[in-house]
């Protein structure tokens, strides 16, 4: 993040409840368009921004919210998971956001925190809020492609990062503070969830967060706090350990370049976006990239 667009004064509420000093910026949510544009949002500032291929960052929006995570729909269309107001649409013409889901059906949001488009349009999402091991309340919810909201789970201690493979049959959840990852298997609408499962258990740092899938569905696992990214076959063996050359808040990643071979990861400590070059292409994703 260039000096001039950090925050010189921070005064974030968010920043105050979570950190000791008040960082100037605090990087997240990284999503190509499908011109090579990487938008990472600044969750205490609540701003967005979009970083050009030769690394030229440009403010996009700002606006009063705490944006954690950012997809891009195949259309194009920019949502964002926000802490506080929900799921926004954002549009980078004008900077103006608007509220898509603002509630639940049983009540408000805890508190949303990253999302992920199947490929029919469907809007998964994790209502993260406080939740944790003595309060196990976080949800896994899905906005239909045709409106409809449903909670496919409540039971959950800190849903974060989420990411289906290939076939699109199984959803990967990153549950922040059991320091695992959560295996998903998802049944045709209306049918319950069931047999969830830990597909990987971590140790160390302070759990997952954000994910991503290659082509050959290696599961990739931003290992906030021990500065690391895990790469997991779909066995669930570790192949990969990437190490940050920055600091040790590796929060979020995902695959661009021309090829999909280069993995970003944002180092929300430092405000860095890290660069990894690796041998299978990353999943394609929504925006075309």
């Amino acid at each position: 993040m260039p000096r001039s667009l950090r925050v010189t004064n921070p005064r974030s509420p968010w920043t105050a409840t979570r950190f000791a000093h008040r960082p100037d910026c605090f990087l997240e949510g990284p999503s190509f368009d499908s011109q090579g544009n990487l938008y990472v949002v600044d969750i205490p500032h609540g701003r967005v921004f979009k970083v050009a291929p030769d690394a030229a960052f440009s403010l996009v929006a700002e606006y009063d919210g705490e944006p954690n995570g950012l997809k891009i729909r195949q259309d194009g269309a920019i949502f964002i998971a926000d802490f506080r107001r929900g799921i926004l649409r954002l549009d980078p013409a004008t900077g103006a956001v608007e509220t898509v889901v603002g509630e639940l059906p049983g009540g408000p949001l805890k508190g949303p925190n990253d999302l992920y488009f199947a490929d029919n349009g469907d809007l998964y999402f994790t209502d993260q809020g406080d939740s944790g091991l003595t309060d196990a309340t976080g949800r896994l919810v899905c906005l239909r492609a045709d409106g409809a909201v449903e909670v496919l789970l409540d039971t959950l201690p800190s849903p974060n990062g989420l990411v289906m493979n290939r076939a699109q049959t199984v959803l990967f959840l990153a549950m922040t503070r059991d320091n695992a990852v959560w295996r998903v298997p998802l049944p045709p609408r209306g049918e319950p969830v069931r047999r969830v499962g830990v597909a990987i258990q971590l140790s160390g740092g302070n759990g997952p967060d954000g994910l991503a899938m290659d082509e050959d569905d290696t599961l990739f696992v931003a290992h906030n706090g021990l500065g690391s990214i895990w790469a997991f076959d779909r066995w669930g063996e570790p192949v990969w350990r990437i190490r940050s050359c920055e600091g040790r808040n590796t929060t979020n990643l995902a695959f661009g370049g021309a090829d999909r071979r280069s993995l970003f990861i944002t180092e929300s400590q430092s405000g860095t976006i890290l660069r990894a070059e690796l041998p299978t292409p990353g999943q394609r994703m929504h925006s075309g990239c």
